[in-house]
């Protein structure tokens, strides 16, 4: 494939029956997750994104205490690799990412996790993987989370972090 070809996204889904599956799978992106790994988390508020971005920083071996952002729009933690835990609920205009330096260059040495990545459209990194955690209707924790793995490292990632939860 030559540099001017974009590979197929890869797409795939999985169910959760409980927060600490949720955060079983972030764990699993978080053990395997390598400098530049983007992830898009979309989803309704309780939806369970930050249980998710919790899970990431486990795999990454941080030890600090990981909350959404929401306030300070984004946390950095250290670990295996930093973790750059974006929040993009307050933001009402996706330049506004740009004008407080949500994405800078130092984050490619990094892990960058984005919850509300929907209110981003069209700022986010070609390479990344979309995330939606969809709650289910009947009031228990299950969800489903879709995904959408743009990029062969991201695909391989994806790939790779969701069979080893599809097996457990």
């Amino acid at each position: 494939m030559d540099r001017f070809t974009a590979a197929a996204p890869s797409v795939g889904a999985l169910r959760s029956d409980s927060p600490q599956l949720t955060r079983a799978l972030g764990r699993a992106i978080g053990t395997r997750a390598m400098p530049g790994t983007v992830l898009a988390l979309i989803g309704p508020l309780g939806a369970g994104k930050t249980q998710l971005a919790k899970g990431v920083a486990d795999g990454l071996e941080i030890t600090s205490v990981v909350n959404s952002p929401t306030f300070v729009l984004m946390n950095e933690h250290v670990g295996r690799l930093r973790l750059f835990h974006v929040d993009a609920y307050r933001l009402d205009d996706p330049d506004e990412a740009l004008a407080v330096g949500l994405f800078e260059e130092r984050q490619a040495e990094g892990v960058t996790v984005v919850e509300w990545a929907d209110r981003l459209d069209g700022w986010l990194p070609l390479e990344r993987i979309d995330l939606w955690i969809e709650p289910e209707v009947t009031g228990e924790d299950k969800r489903t989370l879709r995904w959408v793995a743009h990029g062969d490292a991201h695909a391989a990632l994806a790939a790779e972090a969701l069979a080893a939860e599809a097996l457990r």
